[in-house]
């Protein structure tokens, strides 16, 4: 059976047989503004539709959010009087939030965060001190004060202004949990690191070479773990890379642009800002600031070249981010300075994206999405 076949039934019979779940838990990490903190929908995966968003955690500026591995904790990287901060929260049945503890991070504001597979530690990136930061985890998921700060140096200076120093501006790990990936927007690299298995700790190990004034910014792995695809910011561009699971090493293959340049020509205030792989493993999905709207694309699975099969308006404006649901139906859209978060339906076999009527709830200045 083919794994677009397998999904497929999976997604049938999950639906059929009522196992798939009725409702969604999603999160809105927002930036300040008329913002107040962290916000709180449900997602009906039957009809697609988004309840009204209510604000569970009051914290100033929370806008990366990121789940422990069990799905009971949620961690921000937010502002508490002012500091940079980790905050970490317990989640409750009813989606509700309480709050844990928190951290100073110590390099100043951050611009991602993830937390590692083990649930033993959590990355934080910092966009302007040009730092990865380490966070150990307690058992009960409290956040530890911070435990290494690891500093990027150089720059590619390919775009004057942008690629001047280094600007990490996302962490993630390999399926496996043994490496660490910071994409560097002021580098055109990918740094990598080694998780040492000894303690919570990291320890670069080598770097990816991206397209010149690319801007890399957030990468995700394929489904079956042979490539990366990194979205670059400056350039509207996903570039693909084969990985070399045993190494830890990546290697660029091909970029593909997510707009058209008689499209980028008409407004110099494009960027790209989120990427997403669809969990059958086809599709590829990047989001266009600026032009609003969403990229995806087909993915050739012998290369990893990608091909664009629709570009989707969001219906509001300035997506900073996408997330897509666990059955693959539905993506939504964050638009920051629209203040919404668009549902778009997903076509699993084509990988196109449409628009139902009532679809946009509002989420003040939303800038991060997460679906538990």
């Amino acid at each position: 059976m083919t794994r677009r076949l397998c999904y497929s039934f999976l997604l049938y019979l999950y639906t059929q047989l009522g196992l798939l779940s009725a409702t969604v838990d999603v999160y809105f990490g927002t930036g300040g503004g008329q913002a107040h903190g962290i916000y709180h929908a449900v997602l009906d995966v039957d009809k697609g539709k988004l309840s009204e968003a209510t604000l569970v955690a009051a914290v100033q500026a929370p806008e990366f959010l990121a789940f422990h591995p069990d799905r009971t904790k949620l961690y921000a990287v937010a502002k508490l009087d002012g500091q940079p901060s980790v905050v970490a929260y317990a989640i409750a049945a009813d989606g509700s939030l309480s709050l844990l503890n928190s951290e100073p991070i110590v390099s100043g504001g951050a611009a991602h965060i993830s937390v590692h597979p083990s649930g033993r530690f959590l990355l934080t990136a910092q966009y302007g001190a040009g730092s990865v930061e380490l966070f150990p985890l307690a058992v009960d998921g409290h956040v530890q004060a911070s435990r290494q700060v690891l500093k990027h140096v150089g720059g590619s200076g390919v775009v004057a202004k942008r690629q001047n120093a280094p600007h990490p501006h996302w962490t993630g790990f390999s399926p496996d949990g043994r490496f660490a990936f910071v994409p560097d927007l002021g580098l055109d690299q990918i740094v990598i690191y080694k998780v040492q298995s000894d303690a919570a700790s990291i320890q670069q190990v080598g770097h990816a070479d991206s397209i010149p004034g690319g801007g890399p910014r957030h990468m995700r792995f394929s489904v079956d773990g042979q490539y990366i695809f990194l979205l670059n910011e400056l350039s509207l561009t996903v570039s693909t890379f084969a990985y070399d699971a045993a190494a830890g090493t990546a290697k660029l293959l091909s970029s593909a642009p997510t707009l058209s340049d008689v499209v980028k020509a008409k407004e110099n205030s494009n960027s790209g800002s989120e990427i997403l792989v669809h969990p059958n493993g086809q599709f590829v999905y990047a989001a266009n600031r600026g032009h609003d709207s969403v990229t995806a694309f087909k993915i050739e699975p012998a290369s990893g070249q990608l091909q664009v099969v629709d570009v989707e308006p969001i219906r509001g404006a300035w997506p900073r981010s996408i997330n897509i649901d666990s059955s693959g139906r539905w993506l939504l859209a964050a638009g920051a300075h629209s203040g919404t978060v668009t549902v778009l339906a997903v076509d699993p076999d084509t990988g196109e994206l449409s628009y139902r009527s009532k679809s946009v709830i509002q989420v003040p200045n939303a800038i991060c999405v997460l679906l538990n």
